[in-house]
């Protein structure tokens, strides 16, 4: 079976066969001197071309010229090109004399001056050859390493999105059940319409790593769905502002990020109070940015930990999105109760 040239060597043989046509085309149609043994001097310096860059080439990767800074490497170049140049011109010298072929011109030299005066235009082939080696590595680990990231983070990503369509708090489910079964005696109305509205979460939660972003007022509706389930739990205990402005409603977010906020401030701030609390939650934009705030009646103190599953989420994925163009925290404000502030670039 037939094996594959590798794209080195056909640079190779095309680069050092192209040095053979262009010297010839150029000897033939300048008009210039005649050599008696022109090709033939031709034809072994490309060959000794040839032999000496990949040795140097193998030298370049048995040393791993690539893991040093750029600095290094250029003197790293500087040195090896200048050693294999005096190798080059000192083989092809050697070479033209055991063949007896030594052009007219560099006769009247000794084998050292001939290797020292051709050694000055043997170092520009070289460097120029480095040049594109290093060039096109440079290109192709660039690529790679980006390629690299891009798998990284959308594997990181995907990860982040499953973990949190798991992470639907179980304990959320069963109390929503436990409280759909006593309506349906009750008010079997409002269990059809909680039963509709535990769908939809789940349903979005399902959908949540398909996207990598969603509506705001897509995730609204969610709350929404999620509050009213909870309402039906803790009843009066539980009190829900909305402060929406309507410019906001069309901005990207994060899927299930302000529901993963909400729970967290239900499960943190009321259900720990016998007399239940407020949640209030924001949307608006401040200094051109897109600001999302989930308020709760609570305090944050030692038992309370700030680095839970649901905030490192929350800052993780808003690191994996926007970079430091997101920020996120968690903190207690004058009117007593807890903020956590997502901001985030706006859309405009």
């Amino acid at each position: 079976m037939s094996r594959k040239i590798s794209a080195y060597w056909l640079c190779q043989i095309g680069g050092w066969s192209s040095l053979i046509i262009i010297y010839t085309f150029f000897y033939l149609s300048l008009g210039l001197r005649r050599e008696p043994h022109f090709f033939q001097t031709l034809v072994i310096d490309a060959l000794t071309g040839l032999a000496v860059t990949h040795l140097m080439r193998f030298l370049i990767i048995k040393i791993n010229f690539l893991k040093y800074t750029l600095e290094r490497q250029i003197i790293y170049i500087l040195i090896t090109t200048l050693g294999f140049s005096l190798m080059y011109s000192f083989l092809c010298v050697y070479l033209e004399d055991a063949f007896q072929i030594t052009p007219s011109k560099l006769e009247k030299y000794g084998l050292l001056d001939r290797t020292i005066i051709t050694s000055i235009g043997n170092f520009l082939f070289l460097i120029i050859w480095n040049l594109i080696y290093f060039t096109y590595h440079y290109v192709v680990k660039s690529r790679q390493e980006q390629l690299d990231k891009i798998q990284l983070q959308s594997v990181v990503k995907e990860l982040e999105l499953k973990t949190i369509k798991a992470h639907i708090n179980p304990h959320f489910i069963f109390n929503a059940l436990n409280s759909i079964r006593a309506l349906v005696d009750e008010n079997p109305q409002r269990a059809r319409q909680a039963i509709t509205e535990l769908s939809n979460i789940l349903r979005s939660s399902m959908q949540a790593e398909k996207v990598e972003t969603a509506p705001l007022s897509r995730e609204l509706n969610i709350v929404k769905d999620y509050l009213a389930l909870e309402h039906i739990r803790f009843e009066d205990r539980l009190q829900v502002e909305f402060d929406i402005k309507e410019n906001t409603l069309t901005q990207p977010v994060p899927p299930m990020m302000l529901q993963t906020l909400v729970e967290n401030a239900i499960k943190h701030g009321i259900s720990k109070k016998i007399e239940g609390g407020i949640i209030r939650i924001i949307s608006h934009f401040k200094d051109n940015q897109h600001q999302l705030i989930v308020k709760n009646t609570g305090h944050l103190n030692g038992s309370y930990n700030p680095y839970g599953f649901g905030l490192y989420s929350t800052e993780s994925r808003l690191k994996l999105l926007y970079g430091e163009k997101a920020r996120f925290e968690i903190r207690n404000n004058s009117d007593n109760m807890v903020e956590a502030i997502v901001t985030m670039p706006a859309t405009i």
